[in-house]
C-alpha cells in the first residue's frame, strides 16, 4: 500500500501551470514544511515535501492556498527520474495528493501569514487547555505527548 498523509504550512503560493491539448487539465505544485516531532539541539526542524495537485483539486490550490497556510494533505509518494542540461541523473520524490483540506481556520491562518517574511513552520497559538474550538475535538496542550497512550 502507497498511502502518505502530512500535515504542515506551505513555503510559497501553489505555481499552478495547464496542460496542453483540447482539454487542458490544472496541474498545481507546492512545498510543504512538515514539523519533524523532536526538535535537534532545541530547535525545531522540519522536512520540506513536494507535492504536486491534479484537475479542480488544483484550481482549488490556486484559489485559496497561500503561503504559510497550514493543510493537511493525503496521496500517494511517486519517485521519478531525469536526466538534466548537464547530462547527470537527477531523482526525484513527490507526494501525489489525492485529498486536501485546511488544518486551521482563516482566522488563525491570517495571523500567521501577517508574520514578516516566511522562513520555516510557524506553530499557531495554542489556546488555553482543554477549550472546546467548535469542532467537538479539545485541544491537547504542549508537552503531554509523553502522557498520551499512543504516539
Amino acid at each position: 500500500m502507497n498511502k502518505v498523509v502530512l500535515m504542515g504550512r506551505l513555503t510559497r503560493d501553489p505555481e499552478v501551470r495547464y496542460s496542453q491539448g483540447d482539454n487542458p487539465l490544472a496541474i498545481a505544485r507546492f512545498t510543504l514544511a512538515v514539523d519533524r516531532r523532536f526538535k535537534r539541539d532545541g530547535e525545531q526542524t522540519a522536512d520540506f515535501i513536494n507535492c504536486v495537485v491534479f484537475g479542480k483539486s488544483a484550481e482549488f490550490s490556486e484559489r485559496y492556498f497561500r503561503q504559510g497556510t497550514k493543510i493537511v494533505v493525503s496521496g500517494r509518494i511517486q519517485t521519478g527520474s531525469y536526466t538534466n542540461r548537464d547530462g547527470v541523473k537527477v531523482y526525484t520524490t513527490e507526494v501525489v495528493v489525492e485529498e486536501q483540506e485546511f488544518a486551521e481556520s482563516k482566522a488563525v491562518s491570517d495571523a500567521n501569514a501577517a508574520n514578516a517574511g516566511y522562513r520555516a513552520p510557524a506553530p499557531a497559538p495554542a489556546p488555553a487547555p482543554s477549550v472546546d474550538v467548535g469542532d467537538g475535538f479539545m485541544n491537547i496542550p504542549d508537552g503531554i505527548d509523553e502522557e498520551l497512550p499512543f504516539n
